[in-house]
């Protein structure tokens, strides 16, 4: 089975989370740029609002593959104690990795968001989505970063993920949620038909389209204010 697309994907996952989730604070957060295309759809199969959560990795030196570590919105940092122990990577080093990955952290955030605050996640039922996760690495530090954030809940979702990295997911978070784990995954891009980058403009587009659509909710709500 493959996907045709990101869109497509997204309408799937968010078929099944509507009948999965029950939660009327939920706030969808899509790790960019590949997972606000699939996020979009499960925040409108939800009508829940959607935002973007930004995590960078923090690649071991010589070894960039490996995650030392990540940073995520909000200020949030993680250290694998275990990896840096075991590379004996310095203090500076560590210094000057997080540096580098700030800045760019800080540019897709400003490329995104403009000037918006980050998401308030405190006490709300949290939705993270990728459009596929492989390793697990990038959604692990995700979910680290919004517990550490105090999200009431924790919810991971993809269309695909591999099976050893589902299984781990399954641990760290409260709910995992995939519609496909192959234990022979090879690629997140092998289970799409059309796997085309996602842009910047793309993911600017979304939020501008997603936030349009949870104002016309709120319009549409009967008010709770009592009648004299």
């Amino acid at each position: 089975m493959r996907f045709p697309d990101r869109t497509e994907a997204g309408k799937q996952l968010g078929a099944l989370l509507a009948l999965r989730v029950r939660a009327h604070d939920a706030l969808v957060l899509a790790l960019p740029r590949g997972g606000v295309p699939v996020g979009f759809e499960v925040a409108k199969a939800l009508s829940a609002p959607l935002d973007v959560f930004v995590v960078r990795k923090l690649g071991a030196p010589g070894h960039e593959e490996l995650a030392m570590g990540a940073l995520a919105s909000g200020g949030v940092r993680v250290l694998n104690a275990p990896i840096v122990a075991m590379l004996d990577v310095s203090k500076d080093m560590i210094e000057r990795v997080i540096a580098r990955e700030q800045r760019e952290l800080a540019r897709r955030e400003h490329a995104y968001r403009a000037d918006l605050p980050p998401p308030e996640v405190r006490n709300r039922t949290v939705i993270l989505v990728d459009d596929g996760i492989a390793t697990g690495a990038t959604m692990r530090a995700a979910i680290e970063a919004v517990r550490r954030l105090h999200a009431a809940r924790i919810i991971a979702a993809t269309p695909v993920a591999a099976a050893e990295a589902a299984g781990e997911l399954r641990l760290l978070s409260d709910e995992f949620h995939a519609l496909l784990t192959p234990k022979n995954f090879g690629g997140v891009g092998q289970w799409y038909g059309d796997f085309v980058q996602t842009t910047d403009e793309d993911v600017r587009s979304l939020l501008a389209k997603a936030s349009e659509r949870t104002a016309g909710m709120v319009e549409a709500s009967p008010s709770q204010t009592p009648e004299n």
